[in-house]
């Protein structure tokens, strides 16, 4: 699967922006999905159902190579990290659903792009200029109006939310990492695995019963979180990452309605103020990236 290049046509860009902002759509009804079913179930038995079909989405997209040949990573033991700390960041994920509104959740997890722009300096070894430490300060100004330290607000469900955020920054930098040497299908193959090796050992021990509406929701949750994924593999495949990216957080978005929808929440006018710098600090790191790489052309 080849990513895409700058200078694509701009029907195909505009498709592209269109496929994020509808891979952020379905992820945002699977998290949904998945807020829902955790009052009921355990984590690890809506994650062992939702990659047990990623799974074979990931089969299906090494069989064009075959599955020894994408199995084969420049660097597996990276890939079996990555994988983890995917797992690790999706469970957290979940659980600070199960403690505070979808949207603010997602408020806090908009730093992450920030996150992993800090992390990649003593991990990929990157050179970040003041501007974009800016932008990273910026988004933790955010961060902080959202949580409002001492207010008793969101309390330590906060701190689960932005342990979270800093997961998923990590697993960025790290599939930027892996991406480095390994196709989308390696990658692919091996968060499926290693999350089906992980859950199928531990999912049994907490294993909650499920009713047949119970086994609906499971399956929607696996259904929406491959397509989306393949979507977003596909938006990929159209444009350029650095044009999609501020598209990303079109999430916040949606996960405020489906808050909305589902379970009545609606952020306080104090959120919507930090949501709205973490995002103008994300879209200035972006834009100075994009003046970057525009300069070293």
């Amino acid at each position: 699967m080849s990513a895409a290049t700058p200078d694509q046509a701009p029907g195909q860009t505009a498709r592209g922006i269109g496929l994020m902002i509808l891979a952020m759509c379905l992820m945002a009804s699977m998290d949904a999905t998945a807020k829902w079913l955790v009052e009921e179930h355990s984590i690890a038995q809506i994650l062992l159902v939702r990659f047990l079909m990623f799974l074979v989405v990931a089969l299906a997209l090494a069989a064009r190579r075959g599955l020894a040949e994408t199995l084969r990573s420049k660097n597996p033991g990276l890939q079996v990290i990555r994988s983890l700390v995917m797992l690790a960041e999706i469970y957290v994920f979940i659980w600070a659903f199960s403690l505070l509104p979808l949207a603010d959740v997602h408020g806090i997890a908009a730093v992450s792009p920030l996150m992993a722009m800090a992390l990649a300096v003593p991990l990929l070894g990157e050179k970040v200029g003041w501007h974009r430490w800016a932008a990273v300060a910026i988004g933790f100004v955010g961060v902080l109006v959202i949580v409002r330290p001492g207010s008793g607000v969101m309390g330590s469900a906060a701190l689960v939310a932005l342990f979270a955020a800093f997961l998923w920054g990590l697993f960025q930098v790290l599939i930027r990492k892996v991406g480095l040497n390994d196709s989308v299908e390696t990658t692919a193959l091996y968060t499926a695995i290693i999350a089906v090796i992980v859950l199928g050992v531990t999912a049994p021990f907490m294993w909650q019963p499920v009713d047949r509406g119970g086994w609906g929701l499971l399956l929607l949750v696996g259904v929406l979180g491959s397509l989306g994924h393949l979507v977003l593999f596909r938006a990929l495949q159209l444009a350029p990452a650095s044009t999609l990216q501020p598209f990303s957080y079109t999430m916040v978005v949606w996960a405020t309605v489906m808050g909305f929808l589902m379970f009545g929440d609606f952020p306080d006018s104090w959120t919507i103020i930090g949501i709205g710098i973490v995002i103008a600090g994300g879209l200035y790191a972006f834009s100075r990236e994009h003046a970057a790489s525009r300069s070293r052309r």
